[in-house]
């Protein structure tokens, strides 16, 4: 009979220690929490501490702050009655300034058209000065390229229509880059090439750069651009060879 109810009792017990080690495992959970809410309440606590801390302290240069206007107030008014009273007393005496000097021009004024000197030709040709023009260009005919040291060259005729076929020049200068035009007529492209020059234009001798390109429609060979002009020249369209002595 005994034997029967060995199992039963066995179970029992182990239940109840179940129940021990479960209810042990929940209170230890629960002083876990509690102490967690303790340390994040005294944290809490000396944050709202720093803070009223800080609070005195912005308090405290605020009034520092007034007390130093208030002085400077005070100092500057007696500054404007000492500088009263000594105006009253002192005679006012009218000081008439130096005549200033005239300011020299820093530009030198180009007119709508001007000559321009070739160098390396050593010939002049009349050169429209285009504000509206980035770059400068030449009416280059007769264009060769060709290559000399491994770099691209370059050689041409500067055409003008003043000028004999005769008289004409070859100049050959290397090649800069090049540069894509599109035609306004349609939607093609066209490669030129840009050289660099040095030219003199009354009292400017600059080194310039040029793209080579048919201007035989045009009234003149040159053209010289904003890039040649800006920094050293103004332009007066109402006027023409201003730099120029032989017109």
């Amino acid at each position: 009979m005994y034997k029967r109810f060995a199992p039963i009792v066995a179970i029992g017990l182990l239940s109840g220690c179940t129940l021990t080690n479960g209810e042990q495992y929940h209170q230890q959970t629960l002083q876990a929490i509690q102490q967690s809410e303790s340390n994040m309440s005294n944290q809490v606590k000396n944050l709202e501490l720093q803070l009223s801390n800080q609070s005195d302290y912005i308090e405290s240069l605020e009034t520092e702050v007034i007390s130093l206007a208030e002085q400077m107030d005070v100092h500057l008014s007696e500054m404007e009655k000492s500088q009263i009273d000594q105006d009253e007393g002192t005679e006012t005496v009218a000081i008439t300034p130096p005549p200033v000097a005239p300011v020299q021009e820093q530009y030198t004024v180009l007119g709508a058209v001007e000559k321009v000197t070739i160098d390396s030709i050593g010939q002049n040709f009349d050169a429209r000065v285009d504000t509206g023009a980035t770059t400068s260009s030449l009416n280059a005919v007769d264009i060769e390229e060709f290559e000399r040291n491994g770099n691209n060259w370059v050689k041409f005729h500067l055409a003008d229509s003043k000028q004999d076929v005769s008289e004409q020049k070859w100049i050959q200068a290397p090649v800069v880059r090049y540069v894509k035009i599109r035609q306004s007529t349609n939607d093609e492209t066209e490669r030129r090439a840009v050289i660099e020059l040095w030219v003199k234009v009354g009292k400017i001798h600059e080194k310039a750069q040029f793209t080579l390109a048919d201007r035989s429609q045009m009234s003149h060979p040159v053209l010289l651009g904003r890039e040649f002009i800006k920094d050293i020249a103004l332009v007066d369209v109402s006027k023409k060879y201003v730099q120029t002595e032989d017109k």
